[in-house]
């Protein structure tokens, strides 16, 4: 599933096309998604483009009384191309621009979502119970410490909760955790401050080495330029059961976390 990095890097591949220009049309080819695509993103015909942002998963077109929100969901993926090029298999709606360009989203699995909403933002129904961005100010070890007191979560099913901390998916958590030393299923109450100020640390480098990698393909993502995330050459345990651990050569083990896989040396994480 396209995690922070993947939709980053999707919102800046599209964003000098889209930015300043008017969208003319809004072409639903098949409604059916996670949620149906509804009339109301007709809204947007004739309105500006003001800016593109990401929340969370989230990718944002901000228009003048509103705008569109994105979901890539498990395989969605969306690029410029002209407006007439010819549609493929799971291709589902097309926003055409004022000067011919097309932004299209292709998603197979259909687990997307294409949605119109009204302001304010921070109210809309799927972004107002996130938690902070990673990347920004707000996301800190004395918060995640503060937080964390009393609960007894693994600590990474705590750091992939959305109203914890958005955008730490399965991927990079298990990155940050092993970067910072600590063992996944530790409970998260358990956990110094000065041990979250360093998995803070971690989160930040590990998120912000796999965008300017263009993310992590390992099965159905790409940029909106078609090309794979290549930030999968530098995992470090992800999906290395039974291999060396790169630091001290203790096989990587493999646990399963609120039904999620995750890898961890069991030397180097405590």
């Amino acid at each position: 599933m396209p995690e922070l990095p993947e939709v980053e890097t999707t919102l800046r591949g599209v964003s000098p096309a889209l930015l300043g220009r008017t969208i003319s049309e809004v072409r639903v080819h098949n409604a059916a998604l996670r949620w149906p695509v509804t009339d109301e993103v007709q809204q947007s015909c004739g309105q500006l483009i003001n800016r593109l942002q990401r929340r969370g998963k989230y990718l944002l077109i901000v228009l003048d009384t509103g705008g569109l929100v994105i979901h890539l969901g498990m395989s969605g993926s969306l690029s410029i191309c002209d407006e007439g090029k010819q549609l493929r298999k799971h291709d589902h709606v097309d926003i055409i621009l004022d000067n011919g360009c097309c932004l299209r989203f292709n998603d197979p699995r259909r687990f997307g979502l294409f949605c119109w909403w009204n302001p304010p933002l921070d109210q809309y129904p799927l972004l107002r119970h996130l938690g902070p961005e990673p990347l920004l100010d707000g996301f800190s070890g004395g918060y995640l410490y503060r937080l964390s007191r009393g609960r007894r979560r693994a600590v990474k099913n705590f750091i992939m909760d959305g109203k914890v901390v958005v955008g730490v998916g399965n991927i990079y958590a298990s990155e940050s955790l092993f970067i910072a030393g600590i063992h996944p299923a530790r409970a998260a109450g358990r956990i110094s401050a000065a041990r979250y100020q360093a998995l803070v640390a971690a989160i930040r480098d590990v998120l912000e080495r796999a965008i300017s990698q263009g993310g992590t393909t390992l099965r159905d993502f790409t940029g909106s330029d078609g090309k794979p995330g290549y930030f999968a050459q530098e995992l470090l345990v992800y999906d290395r059961a039974n291999k060396p651990c790169f630091q001290c050569a203790t096989p990587i083990r493999k646990k399963l976390l609120g039904q999620r896989s995750s890898f961890y040396c069991t030397k180097c994480q405590v």
